[in-house]
């Protein structure tokens, strides 16, 4: 167990990923995003069809003897990260088909619970050059939380920011697919010879889609395999603080000047719609309670073509029949079910308004 010390907030830590995690405290940050090596067994340059040599990934850091010896090292950093990850903290790792089911298979032996597999779809991937294959157009990213006495962990455990991803994808709920292009072009950070930098750069819409979906401002997002400081750059720019750990001193330099460049937000702009789940319960009766509405009114569906009495209980009259204004919406519509606070309208100068405005008229007051 290591004990309480200041957190290295907003730098880089030069090391192994393993040594240097051993050195933060227990339980000090609130995401992991990983960017491990593949492991992808390159046999060989990769030729284009005019003989061309393609860029590849063919760096020392992605080679391993065996698939052994790339499990005991997976093993061994991601048992380190779920130490250091608070219990209602979560880790992102993303790979290809070359590591992903080797890392998905250990994060759920060392107790994680995997919330999501999200399929990245790159829009503009690299051509299977040889013809051999179908073109690998796709990574996958997984989405994990520690699993509590080895059960799926209660949302209260993990942060996801439902409502706002919801707006983020013009009101329709954010799918587990996501098309975003590789990293190209300006976004591309390039080292001192003109050329780029590293070879499997993560493009800002991939790390701004993960940061702002599953953490909150001031959160401390640690990533073990830094690279150029993508993460680094999308935490800056979003209000989080970062951690990064790289072993390689050109990438360290490189990701320092490509983080100094970015403008982070205004704090009053990172606020995000928030679930209505977490705001506190309003009964009906609250609403008679605070004389928004009284017993007599009467209340009309949307349409202004039904209508019920609202009662000093709570409850609505219509017809003889009585209940929650839930329970009246859904008899009149014949309908399992019914949110009331939305089919019910009260009278205003300007027509007819949902019952929700009023409830939230009562939240604030509560709340000031």
């Amino acid at each position: 167990m290591n004990p309480a010390r200041p957190l290295p907030l907003d730098s880089i830590l030069q090391g192994d990923c393993i040594k240097t995690m051993r050195s933060l405290p227990d339980k000090c940050v609130d995401l992991v995003f990983a960017d491990p090596p593949y492991n992808l067994q390159l046999g060989g340059d990769l030729l284009r069809p005019d003989n061309s040599k393609v860029d590849a990934v063919d760096d020392h850091w992605d080679q391993f003897a065996s698939f052994a010896a790339y499990d005991k090292f997976t093993r061994e950093w991601l048992t380190q990260a779920r130490r250091v990850l608070k219990d209602d903290g979560a880790i992102w790792v993303i790979g290809s088909y070359h590591n992903i089911f080797r890392v998905g298979a250990t994060l759920q032996d060392l107790g994680f619970w995997i919330l999501n597999d999200v399929i990245w779809r790159k829009t503009n991937p690299m051509p299977n050059f040889k013809g051999t294959r179908f073109t690998n157009a796709h990574e996958t990213l997984i989405w994990a939380a520690k699993a509590q006495g080895g059960k799926s962990p209660s949302g209260k455990r993990y942060t996801f920011n439902y409502d706002a991803m919801k707006v983020f994808n013009d009101d329709i709920q954010m799918r587990s697919d996501w098309t975003i292009p590789l990293c190209t072009g300006e976004e591309r950070v390039k080292g001192a010879d003109g050329h780029k930098a590293h070879p499997t750069q993560k493009p800002q819409a991939l790390l701004h889609r993960v940061i702002l979906s599953t953490t909150t401002p001031g959160d401390v997002i640690l990533d073990p395999f830094f690279g150029t400081g993508s993460t680094g750059a999308a935490a800056k720019r979003l209000g989080r603080h970062f951690i990064g750990i790289e072993r390689e001193t050109d990438y360290v330099e490189v990701a320092k000047a490509h983080i100094a460049r970015v403008i982070p937000t205004a704090p009053q702009d990172l606020e995000v719609t928030g679930s209505k789940r977490s705001e506190p319960r309003i009964p009906f009766g609250q609403i008679i309670e605070f004389g928004l509405l009284n017993p007599g009114d009467v209340l009309y569906r949307s349409k202004g073509d039904l209508s019920a009495r609202v009662r000093a209980d709570g409850s609505l009259s219509v017809d003889g029949h009585t209940g929650s204004i839930h329970k009246m919406g859904a008899m009149l519509e014949k309908a399992p079910a019914c949110n009331g606070w939305t089919y019910w309208h009260f009278k205003t100068d300007n027509g007819l308004a949902p019952i929700d405005v009023l409830r939230a008229k009562v939240r604030a007051e509560l709340a000031a």
